[in-house]
């Protein structure tokens, strides 16, 4: 399985790259692909190219705030997950229900 992700939170900092890892972890635990943007304060970082969403089988928005450059996913919208950051943070296996 491939899974890609966006993450932010409102200021950007500690909740978009807790979510982040919280992602990867699980997914490496289960033994799936991951890639995993981050828009924080740094601005767009790690960002995912079209070939990466297009072969994704999930994509996951683990947002506070609008996801940039989000016309991206718009032909994926049956892929995405949305979620909050702090909910991906308490327990990432949410992302696969």
């Amino acid at each position: 399985m491939k899974v890609v992700a966006v993450t932010s939170c409102a200021t950007g900092i500690a909740h978009t790259y807790m979510a982040a890892e919280a992602i990867k972890k699980i997914c490496k635990e289960r033994g799936y692909e991951c890639k995993v943007e981050m828009q924080g304060a740094l601005g767009i970082e790690n960002q995912l190219k079209e070939s990466d969403i297009k072969n994704a089988d999930l994509i996951v928005f683990a947002n506070d705030v609008g996801v940039s450059k989000s016309e991206r996913f718009n032909a994926y919208k049956s892929k995405i997950k949305q979620t909050k950051p702090h909910a991906v943070i308490k327990d990432p296996s949410i992302i696969f229900e």
